[in-house]
């Protein structure tokens, strides 16, 4: 039987998008599903689709916020709202497009830092001198980050990355795909592994 697999379309200046990333390991786990990684840039989806982050309403967003924090008890998992943000991801997404395109081995643990970075340690990523603290272990030389953040081929692959998932419905992040079928949001991660669980 074909493996299954969790299509997930993430940005990290979503903080619902870490969230959802703290529990997709268990749930592909449990379900026999692989990850599939595609990151986008939540900006570009903004722009195309016509929507607008949910802090861009003053009421939604300090309900967004505590909505979050009770998400992340129930999870068991650290959160803390990043003071930085909203946070301009557009060089942290072109780095994880270009790690998984060009040093895959360190793609999870860029996940793992630049995720823990942004929504536990209360980091400021749009800091370069911070950022190249953050990425220490992963690019010892920031310059090779420098270097591939700034590589034509990983810009253009974010921005096709982008555009493909608008073509496909997308219009927010954390967004998922599982056998064709779209679900949006981390609140929604049952409704993930119910997918999963149906067709395994």
């Amino acid at each position: 039987m074909k493996m299954q697999t969790i299509e997930f379309l993430f940005d990290f200046g979503s903080p619902a998008t870490y969230l959802a990333y703290t529990q997709l390991p268990a749930i592909a786990a449990q379900t026999d599903a692989k990850i599939v990684f595609q990151p986008i840039l939540l900006g570009g989806v903004f722009k195309s689709s016509g929507n607008t982050s949910p802090v861009s309403v003053p009421a939604k967003a300090k309900w967004m916020f505590q909505d979050l924090s009770t998400w992340a008890k129930r999870y068991g998992v650290p959160f803390s709202l990043n003071p930085n943000f909203p946070i301009n991801t557009l060089a942290l997404m072109r780095g994880a497009v270009g790690i998984q395109m060009k040093y895959p081995e360190r793609f999870v643990p860029y996940l793992e830092a630049i995720f823990k970075a942004a929504w536990v340690d209360q980091v400021n990523l749009n800091d370069p001198t911070v950022l190249d603290q953050v990425l220490g272990s992963l690019f010892p030389d920031p310059a090779a980050f420098s270097a591939l953040v700034g590589d034509p081929v990983v810009k253009t692959a974010l921005i096709a990355n982008t555009e493909a998932a608008v073509e496909r419905g997308v219009f927010g992040a954390p967004t998922f795909f599982v056998n064709g079928q779209m679900h949006f949001g981390q609140d929604r991660l049952e409704f993930v592994r119910e997918a999963l669980s149906d067709h395994g």
